[in-house]
């Protein structure tokens, strides 16, 4: 098979590819126009979260049979597109999990204890002990929205940390590790909220100024998800108001996010580059299950 690969992929799964025959070439950076010139002829194309595969490459791509995504969304694939055309469109939904469960508690310790902001202040030679006294998260209320694969580990690891943990999630009746409440009484009650739900136009801005007047005062936020299920316009608004206390964004509605984009300009925020998979394990994990599904492809196997 000619795989093309647009965004980073382990090592190690270029050489398995490589080994079991594929014709396979590695091409990151494109532009969209670029992109349309390079994908006739292959009959794969591999993208991360970087490479928006939109109808002008999928029309170019008149060999393509095969899109497959490393990672949990594929909202940067017009897949209903591709399916009409004939093309099959997969993910690796479970390799990624685990990582950016972690990035989204990691998150949470990271603002409810100011280390970013202690770690800067102490760098530059302060002492500055009294201003960063933070919060513990056991014992506090954690409203996950969304219980899928991510959110539930989320909420096995919250768990472990003594937290009570309520979800909300349409698809899901119930889990193991949290209670499932209606989303009013989750924003109402939970002293942090944590995202894991992908972007639709059902869940566009599922996150906006009406729910965030319902949230506690001085909520936290969490956002390890998707760009655009926050309205990020009333996240400022809601930080400068004091209701939202602080907040971590991995995921933006423009990416790579603007160096003016307002949230910048609040110390109790923490701005991170959609890093939720970046982890040399998850990246490991994604290699693997990407050369699984091509040999699985290959054998009609699915």
């Amino acid at each position: 098979m000619k795989v093309l690969i647009c965004d980073a992929v382990a090592e190690d799964a270029v050489k398995m590819m490589q080994s079991a025959g594929h014709e396979v070439t590695v091409k990151t950076g494109m532009t969209p126009e670029e992109l349309v010139a390079e994908v006739p002829g292959y009959e794969v194309a591999i993208v991360r979260s970087a490479t928006k595969f939109r109808q002008p490459a999928i029309d170019a791509g008149t060999s393509l049979k095969l899109i497959m995504r490393g990672g949990v969304g594929i909202d940067n694939i017009d897949a209903d597109y591709a399916r009409e055309k004939g093309i099959l469109v997969w993910n690796t939904p479970a390799a990624s999990s685990a990582g950016v469960a972690e990035l989204a508690i990691g998150l949470m310790f990271a603002v409810s204890r100011h280390i970013c902001r202690a770690d800067i202040s102490t760098k530059k030679g302060k002492w500055e002990k009294k201003l960063f006294k933070g919060n513990e998260l056991g014992g506090k209320v954690l409203g996950i929205i969304g219980l899928g694969r991510i959110g539930t580990e989320v909420a096995k690891r919250a768990k472990g940390l003594g937290m009570s943990v309520v979800g909300f999630d349409p698809l899901v009746e119930e889990c193991d590790y949290a209670r499932m409440v209606t989303f009013d009484r989750l924003l109402a009650d939970s002293d942090i909220i944590t995202l894991h739900l992908p972007h639709t136009k059902d869940t566009h801005h599922i996150i906006s100024g009406p729910e965030f007047e319902k949230m506690k005062k001085d909520v936290i936020l969490i956002n390890v998800a998707r760009g655009g299920v926050v309205n990020e316009e009333a996240l400022v608004r809601a930080l400068e108001s004091g209701k939202v206390g602080r907040a971590a964004v991995d995921v933006f509605e423009v990416e790579p996010m603007d160096p003016k984009n307002p949230l910048t300009k609040f110390d109790n925020v923490i701005l991170t580059p959609h890093i939720g998979a970046s982890s040399v394990e998850s990246q490991g994990r994604i290699g693997y299950e990407l050369v699984d599904k091509l040999e699985r492809f290959v054998k009609g196997n699915y």
